[in-house]
């Protein structure tokens, strides 16, 4: 087992930044695979080993029931976007939107089996700060150089992320997102924040960074992205080394070279800078090492072309198209989007991801959720109903002063029902 670590200690300072999505993600029965020590938990709570909040029949899919929707004629004919919107469907989705504020935009596609491809659009270009969204570009990345390293073995790959135990170190400074912690050997459980001093595989930074947006572990994984790009194979490599590396090359270099990193990867599925762009680390213990550049952006056509490549198989490849949906499929607790009760029998596959800042104002008290000056809120779904009903949505918003979340919840509600034509006529 390798085990290295990344000390820092450089203070930075950074506002009104919080991005949240607390539910469990990736199917129960992936521990054997991927050692991710979470599962082990859930395994024995959908046993009855355990009690606990029940888990919905929407997240009891298995490994080996979570497809790719795309590979066939279907997915060909989607190499675009289509570029105009079915005209009924786009009447539909419009009749919901009326009374909302003006900034929400959205993408919407269906691709249910049997019935011709639906395609409804909203300021579909729109640019919004993407949160925790942009955790994605990140899970991209790793992907991308996994393949990299060992491009005929995606075996291989796998045992990377188990074998590789990586201490955290400042990059998670400061994040209050708690992540779960599970002992299979004592069948000690427990929920909290990150340390600096914690150690977990990579398998498991990436489902920290997925499961509970755990902000440290974004930058944690990002770390690690740069070092198997710098290293090749050599990587894992020793802290010596990785401290040098990160000591001794100039801060612009470091910055250039870890967007492009993440971005390459979009631009290579044709997802251009103004559709969705990466652009600085997720805490303040990681810009202090390696700062940002270029700012981040997301549009509701850049993250629906994310999803249908995932769908086709790709991104990086079919195999690690697979394995990043299933790291997107929900297990536990679903929130905004995802909450919505006519999904609770449908397999959601999700990101969401928000950012709130505030400026002085007479009578307002900044709040999470509640900003004054930015307050965006986002969701990223792929949905599959037992009945075959399959579809894709991207919603985007930045409604000052108001927790969107509630309406997200409203609308996937309303989506769902046009989809489902389960509208009242």
């Amino acid at each position: 087992m390798k085990i290295y670590s990344i000390l820092w200690s450089i203070p930075f300072l950074l506002f009104g930044y919080f991005s949240l999505n607390d539910s469990e993600i990736y199917p129960i029965d992936g521990y054997s695979s991927t050692g991710i020590r979470r599962l082990a938990y859930l395994e024995k709570k959908l046993s009855g080993e355990v009690t606990g909040t029940p888990i919905i029949n929407g997240a009891k899919k298995s490994i080996s029931e979570i497809k790719l929707n795309l590979l066939d004629t279907r997915g060909d004919s989607l190499a675009a976007l289509p570029t105009a919107a079915d005209p009924d469907f786009q009447k539909a989705i419009n009749r919901i939107f009326p009374n909302l504020d003006e900034s929400y935009s959205y993408t919407i596609l269906d691709i249910t089996p049997g019935r011709p491809i639906r395609y409804a659009k909203r300021q579909e270009s729109k640019g919004f700060q993407p949160g925790s969204v942009g955790k994605l570009a990140i899970l991209i990345a790793l992907f991308d150089q996994l393949e990299k390293l060992y491009p005929d073995s995606f075996e291989k790959r796998q045992d990377l992320l188990r074998s590789t135990m990586v201490t955290a170190g400042s990059w998670v400074v400061t994040d209050e997102h708690t992540v779960p912690i599970f002992n299979p050997e004592t069948g000690k459980y427990l929920n909290r924040t990150v340390k600096e001093k914690d150690v977990f595989s990579l398998y498991e930074w990436a489902d920290h960074m997925m499961n509970v947006s755990n902000n440290g572990a974004a930058s944690v994984v990002w770390r690690e992205v740069m070092l198997m790009s710098v290293f090749g194979n050599e990587y894992p490599v020793a802290q010596e080394r990785a401290d040098e590396y990160f000591k001794n090359t100039k801060k612009s270099e470091l910055a250039t070279f870890s967007v492009s990193l993440v971005n390459e990867p979009l631009r290579v599925l044709g997802i251009d800078e103004n559709e969705w762009r990466l652009g600085s680390m997720f805490t303040r213990g990681a810009k202090a090492i390696v700062p940002g550049s270029g700012g981040s952006i997301g549009s509701p056509t850049g993250l629906l072309k994310f999803l249908v490549a995932v769908e086709r198989g790709d991104v990086v490849d079919s195999v690690s198209s697979l394995e990043m949906k299933r790291m997107m499929y929900m297990t536990g607790k679903r929130i905004r989007y995802a909450a919505a009760y006519v999904l609770k029998d449908a397999a959601v596959y999700f990101k969401s991801g928000s950012l709130y800042s505030c400026v002085p104002e007479e009578g307002f008290e900044c709040q999470k959720y509640y900003g004054n000056s930015k307050n965006y809120m986002n969701s990223v779904a792929i949905v599959e109903h037992p009945d075959g009903t399959t579809y894709m949505a991207v919603l985007m918003s930045n409604v000052l002063k108001k927790n969107s979340s509630n309406d997200h919840f409203g609308l996937a509600t309303q989506i769902d029902q046009i989809i489902r034509g389960t509208t009242k006529k």
